[in-house]
């Protein structure tokens, strides 16, 4: 099978694209034909070996795709060959990844994708999906008509929360880098969006919501604590669930004078009962119309590397290039 892997970790260019051998179901394996694929921050950190992990070499990357099983183990009683399934949380953990035309997934990991749901948005969803619905209620157990703001709702877990969070009865406030991001987020549902760069957040902030925000969803790798606590509720709840090396400055009076709470996450920690909910919801979501994909490009196999490079200047060097998620065509 033609496959995208790395033989050691470093940049993108370590990444090439060819044959490997197309991999056996396990027992509890479903062997899946790859639909497609994501590229996540996590697979770029991974690449570069800038996070510990596990890895066999040649190491395929991707933590989610979707597509159609063709063999089954003997112990799989859920799926059978034809089944449209979406998976995610592979590549880490010692599990290969998605780069590729087969993958064999075990059947714990796979959800059926429901009909009249492309792969390609399936794939797109698959992680940025599972951390909203796993960060909005299990961590910051959010409720109807709250009002949240998400730090970046243009992206690939912003657009997620921005959803949600209307989907659950939450007012919703999203912030981009740019008009055309800002116009996005108000499509997405977000009630009052607005541009970081140039407009006055803290003013616009307290004019929508005078007694605060009961959540704030931050993505950036960088919080900002000195301009997010101040604009908290009483009893409000932060969330962050990016930047890994970040030593913000943290205004420790505001924050605890507001009996305020601090929650971060990584999806790759949560229980598989806890996966397994937020995957029913989002299918039921996405059937209905009311989840949908945000994806910035669809890119061919051969071009894995690349899409390697414009994730990391996106999420690293914030270059502001996508808006929304990079999915992969085997």
């Amino acid at each position: 099978m033609k496959a995208a892997y790395y033989l050691q970790t470093g940049p993108p260019e370590v990444l090439t694209v060819g044959e490997l051998p197309t991999p056996k179901p396990g027992p509890t394996q479903c062997l899946v034909r790859v639909g497609a694929a994501d590229v996540n921050p996590i697979d770029t950190y991974i690449r570069a070996g800038l996070v510990p992990a596990t890895l066999t070499f040649p190491h395929i990357p991707g933590c989610s795709l979707a597509g159609t099983v063709i063999e089954t183990g003997p112990q799989v009683a859920r799926f059978k060959p034809g089944d449209r399934v979406w998976a995610t949380n592979l590549g880490v953990a010692g599990r290969p990844g998605t780069l590729a035309e087969f993958a064999a997934v075990e059947e714990s990991l796979l959800y059926p994708i429901p009909p009249g749901v492309r792969d390609e948005d399936a794939a797109a969803l698959a992680l940025v999906g599972m951390t909203a619905h796993i960060g909005l209620f299990r961590k910051a157990r959010l409720q109807p008509g709250e009002t949240l703001l998400v730090n970046g709702g243009a992206g690939g877990v912003g657009s997620a929360v921005v959803q949600m969070a209307r989907i659950a009865g939450a007012r919703v406030i999203a912030t981009a880098g740019s008009d055309a991001k800002v116009a996005a987020c108000r499509e997405l549902g977000a009630e009052l969006a607005l541009n970081y760069k140039t407009q006055d957040l803290a003013a616009a902030v307290k004019a929508f919501a005078p007694d605060g925000l009961n959540v704030w969803w931050e993505t950036s790798r960088e919080p900002d604590f000195e301009r997010a606590i101040p604009l908290l509720a009483l009893r409000g709840r932060m969330i962050v669930m990016a930047g890994r090396d970040a030593r913000p400055v943290f205004p420790v009076g505001p924050f605890y004078t507001r009996d305020a709470t601090l929650l971060g996450f990584v999806l790759f920690n949560a229980a598989p009962h806890e996966q397994r909910a937020a995957a029913e919801d989002m299918n039921r979501w996405m059937a209905e119309g009311r989840l949908k994909a945000r994806i910035d490009r669809i890119l061919p196999l051969s071009e894995a590397a690349t899409a390697h490079r414009l994730q990391e200047e996106s999420t690293i060097q914030r270059s502001g290039a996508l808006a929304g998620k990079i999915v992969i065509k085997p």
